[in-house]
């Protein structure tokens, strides 16, 4: 079964940056694609960006292109999401998600808090 954890969450004022990991444990051989989702408080959880595991291709939702970098580190099994230009439209739960296919994520972590102050 896959684990993953997230950390580097945490409290950042409007225009300032913050840097996610998700570190991913067992059947890295298998995993396809690992993303980030995120959901505020009262909206339902929404797409951020995705990298194809191996290949390293990426993409990024519209309203965080251009801000956020998703990239991998294979040897430490590592994804991170670094978050530029942050607005208090970010603040929400950042979760990472690994899927086995190119249509599904097939396991979550638990999610870090992400907050931005105006």
């Amino acid at each position: 079964q896959v684990q993953l954890v997230e950390s580097g969450g945490g409290l950042v004022q409007a225009g300032g940056s913050l840097g996610l990991s998700c570190a991913v444990s067992e059947r890295t051989f298998s995993i396809y694609r690992v993303g980030w989702f995120r959901q505020a408080p009262g909206k339902r959880r929404e797409f951020v960006a995705r990298i194809h595991w191996s290949g390293g291709s990426t993409y990024y939702a519209e309203s965080v292109k251009g801000r956020f970098t998703i990239s991998r580190d294979n040897v430490k099994n590592t994804v991170y999401l670094q978050m530029n230009s942050l607005k208090p439209e970010d603040t929400a739960v950042y979760y990472c998600a690994a899927g086995f296919t190119i249509t599904t994520f097939d396991y979550w972590g638990q999610g870090t808090q992400v907050t931005v102050s105006s």
